[in-house]
């Protein structure tokens, strides 16, 4: 099994790398092999352009059997408590389009993409977990993609009132679009930090959040490793 763990920032990530680092074998530079299994690192950089490139060079190139996005984000959800982690199943970009008098328009509604042209369902980016090993042991989650993040009343009653996100993030859209196209079974995983609201950074709980993320980054990746050096060993 070749393993692909995807992160905007190596410091989301970076309790997991270590604790990789400790019971698998380094292959080289953020690879490394754990059980007969390859697992390797891609920090992509913040926001849509820099995950797009960064997908757009390795996934096509290397191939993975699955892939697994990991990062902290805000939810528009006040009753899910901060730490909480979450799967997404479907990701929209929420400011990719043109602004009409005062009015923003989405790539759908100035006619540049079509609702449900491949690999869009309606306007949204959906896994359905087609290849993957096992349903995601979080909530699913609908996530909102944006290059700026949200942090004014407006912005965010246009959001909510547009797509009905849940979660909000710089590069699950990115993410879901690429796997999409290459067809590589995927999973983005969430733990949330903040609420989408007017920014106040003293009520983020970004240590938390970092805490419980790789803590379930290391659940997940453990149990692939197992199931499928079990399927192995039975063939």
């Amino acid at each position: 099994m070749k393993l692909a763990i995807v992160a905007a920032t190596r410091l989301e990530i970076q309790p997991f790398i270590t604790q990789l680092s400790a019971i698998a074998t380094p292959l080289g530079a953020d690879v490394f092999q754990w059980n007969g299994h390859t697992v390797t690192i891609w920090i992509t950089g913040i926001g849509p352009m820099h995950t797009a490139f960064t997908l757009g060079q390795r996934l096509p190139a290397w191939q993975p059997d699955f892939a697994v996005q990991a990062g902290i984000a805000g939810t528009f959800r006040h009753d899910w408590e901060l730490g909480s982690v979450v799967a997404i199943r479907r990701e929209v970009s929420g400011d990719l389009g043109a602004e009409d008098n005062g009015q923003f328009l989405d790539l759908f509604e100035i006619g540049l993409c079509q609702p449900g042209e491949p690999p869009y369902q309606g306007k949204y980016l959906v896994n359905g977990f087609t290849g993957w090993p096992s349903p995601p042991a979080w909530p699913l989650a609908t996530g909102v993609t944006v290059n700026t993040v949200s942090g004014s009343v407006s912005t965010i009653s246009r959001l909510e009132a547009r797509y009905q996100p849940e979660i909000e993030s710089m590069e699950g859209a990115a993410f879901h679009y690429a796997c999409l196209v290459e067809k590589v079974p995927f999973l983005q995983l969430r733990c949330i930090s903040n609420y989408v609201e007017v920014r106040d950074k003293s009520k983020w709980e970004i240590g938390l959040a970092v805490k419980n993320l790789n803590n379930a980054l290391l659940q997940l990746i453990q149990s692939m490793v197992v199931e499928n050096t079990n399927a192995i060993t039975a063939n």
